[in-house]
């Protein structure tokens, strides 16, 4: 799968050039006659045939379009800011099972938060993983990765959702348990390795959060997410 605009799309031919067509001409060496399907990452697919390849790109003639809507219900990961590159893997793992917006939380105890410059990087670097991830995962939708959220922003999130569940491996109720919309979001809430705060716990659970535990090990902040995201995402009819 590759990315092109929704304009280039519309077109019965479309050069792919640039990083894509370098990685399609270059990295997977493909060929006239084979097939590649191309996307805007927005809902549309486009499945094309290789009419004439050169040095750094594809030219494609495209053979069917279709445009996919989003799935429901829409699922949203608050994943509370990891250590070093386990944001990235965290967010390609979510992208991978099906997740449609992650938003960063500068939980309290947090060892990494995003300041200044560096926020905007990091979310780049965040944003850039689930793009490549999305790829590989063939999907037409990308993943919304937004921007750094504190607890004020993540409780209103809450407070939107139609379910929102906190993980929280000493919780009563497990996640299997829980009652899931057919349609409207789903939102986790994956804390930091040390744990949220009691403030923090009590002021989602106040916004509407459901404490739910996954099982009976306790998982990485960088993996939480996506096990919990699989776990739901396989009793509703996205999976079906």
């Amino acid at each position: 799968m590759f990315l092109a605009s929704t304009a280039e799309l519309a077109r019965p031919t479309v050069v792919l050039s640039g990083r894509e067509g370098r990685h399609a001409s270059t990295v997977r060496r493909l060929g006239r006659g084979e097939r590649v399907d191309l996307t805007d990452g927005a809902g549309t697919l486009a499945e094309c045939v290789v009419s004439a390849a050169r040095p750094g790109e594809l030219e494609l003639t495209v053979q069917a379009r279709s445009t996919q809507p989003r799935s429901q219900p829409v699922v949203t990961v608050v994943q509370a800011i990891p250590k070093g590159d386990r944001g990235e893997l965290a967010v390609e793992l979510l992208t991978e099972v099906g997740v449609d917006v992650i938003i960063p939380w500068a939980a309290q105890r947090c060892v990494a938060v995003w300041r200044g410059e560096r926020a905007a990087k990091a979310r780049d670097r965040w944003q850039a993983a689930g793009q490549e991830a999305a790829k590989q995962a063939r999907r037409s939708w990308l993943p919304e990765v937004t921007g750094q959220a504190d607890l004020t922003a993540v409780s209103q999130r809450v407070a939107d959702s139609d379910v929102a569940v906190l993980l929280d491996p000493g919780a009563l109720v497990p996640v299997s348990g829980l009652t899931l919309p057919a349609t409207g979001e789903i939102v986790i809430i994956v804390g930091p390795e040390g744990g949220l705060t009691v403030a923090e716990s009590e002021r989602l659970v106040a916004a509407g959060a459901v404490r739910a535990r996954l099982g009976p090990t306790v998982l990485r902040a960088s993996s939480a997410g996506v096990v919990a995201a699989g776990a739901l995402l396989s009793r509703t009819g996205r999976w079906s």
